[in-house]
C-alpha cells in the first residue's frame, strides 16, 4: 500500500529530474544554438512529469 509519503517522494524526485532536464534544454538553446531541440526536450519532459504524477495520484 502506497502512502502519502511515497507520493511526495515521487513528486520531489520528478521535480528534481525536471529541473535537470530544463538546465540541459537551456544549454542546448544557448551553447549549441539548437532552439528546436531545446524546446522539444523541455516540453516533452514537462509532459512526462505531469502525466506520470497524474497517473500516480489518480490511481
Amino acid at each position: 500500500m502506497i502512502t502519502i509519503v511515497h507520493y511526495i517522494i515521487f513528486l520531489l524526485i520528478t521535480i528534481y529530474i525536471l529541473l535537470k532536464v530544463i538546465g540541459y534544454g537551456i544549454y542546448e538553446i544557448k551553447q549549441e544554438n539548437n532552439k528546436f531541440g531545446g524546446i522539444v526536450v523541455i516540453s516533452f519532459s514537462c509532459l512526462v512529469v505531469i502525466f506520470a504524477n497524474l497517473v500516480l495520484w489518480l490511481k
